[in-house]
C-alpha cells in the first residue's frame, strides 16, 4: 500500500489526475473505474483542464462507475449519472457510450446487477479504479458487513451515509434508501486502485484502514490485500495515522 501524502484537497486532485493521465496514455483501450461525491470533483475537474490542454485524450477510453441510487432516473439532478455528465463527460471528448452508470429505475434491479457485472467483466478488468472512503469504512455503497465476496448488488444504505449524502438534496427524507452498487469482489479485481481522501473527518477511517485488522465490518479494509493501492491524502486525513 502506497501512501502519497499532499498538503491539502487541491494537491490531492492534481496528483491523482496525474496517475489517470499517465494510465490513459500508455494503455490502448483504458477502462476506468469512477467514483461520485465532492472527493473526486476536484480530480474531474484537472481532468477536464488536461483535455482542454491538449495533454490528454479520452476517446478510447471506457468508464463505469461504482453505484447508482435506486429510484432515481439518469436525468434526476440527484442521480449519479447526472453528477457524471456535468461534472466530467460533458466537459471532455469521450463517447457517452462508452460511459457506463447503473440504471437505478431499471424494471428488474437484481437483473440489472447481473447485467452490469457482465457488462464490466465483457471488458476485461477494470485499468483503473478511483476510490472514496466513507466514514464507515464503505467503499463504494458497500456498508459494513457486506460480504468481501460480492458482487455488484442491491445495498440497503447505512444511516451515516444517507446523512452524508443528505448535503445534496432538500431534505433528508428525499435521500434513497437503497443503491446499486459494484461488489468488493469486483472492486478488488482492479488492476490499480487510487484512493482518494481529504479532510480530518477522515482521518479516523484512514487510520483504521491502514492499521487495522481486515474486517467485513470496515469494508476498506479488504484493500490492505490489493497488489497495487495507492492512497493519496492530503496532512489533515493522515493526521492520526501512525
Amino acid at each position: 500500500m502506497n501512501i502519497i501524502s499532499v498538503k491539502d484537497y487541491q494537491e490531492m486532485s492534481k496528483k491523482a489526475s496525474e496517475i489517470v493521465v499517465k494510465t490513459v496514455k500508455e494503455l490502448e483501450k483504458p477502462v476506468l473505474g469512477l467514483a461520485t461525491g465532492s472527493t473526486p470533483e476536484g480530480l474531474y475537474q484537472c481532468l477536464i483542464e488536461n483535455n482542454k490542454d491538449k495533454q490528454v485524450s479520452f476517446q478510447n477510453v471506457t468508464t463505469f462507475n461504482l453505484d447508482e441510487y435506486v429510484g432515481l432516473a439518469a436525468n434526476d439532478p440527484n442521480s449519479y449519472r447526472y453528477f457524471m455528465d456535468e461534472k466530467l463527460f460533458n466537459h471532455i471528448d469521450i463517447s457517452k457510450e462508452n460511459t457506463f452508470v447503473p440504471n437505478g429505475v431499471a424494471a428488474k434491479l437484481e437483473e440489472e446487477c447481473a447485467s452490469y457485472e457482465e457488462l464490466i467483466r465483457s471488458h476485461g478488468s477494470i485499468d483503473l479504479q478511483i476510490l472514496g472512503i466513507g466514514l464507515n469504512g464503505h467503499i463504494g455503497f458497500n456498508e459494513p458487513g457486506t460480504p468481501f465476496t460480492s458482487r455488484t448488488h442491491i445495498v440497503e444504505l447505512d444511516e451515516s451515509t444517507r446523512s452524508a449524502n443528505a448535503r445534496f438534496f432538500a431534505s433528508m427524507d428525499e435521500v434513497p434508501t437503497q443503491a446499486i452498487t459494484t461488489g468488493i469482489e469486483t472492486i478488488m479485481e482492479s488492476k490499480k486502485i487510487v484512493l482518494l481522501v481529504s479532510g480530518e473527518n477522515k482521518a479516523d477511517a484512514i487510520a483504521r484502514l491502514v492499521n487495522g485488522e481486515v474486517s467485513e465490518d470496515f469494508p476498506a479494509s479488504i484493500l490492505q490485500k490489493h497488489q497495487d493501492v495507492t492512497i493519496i491524502a492530503d496532512e489533515a486525513a493522515l493526521s492520526k495515522l501512525n
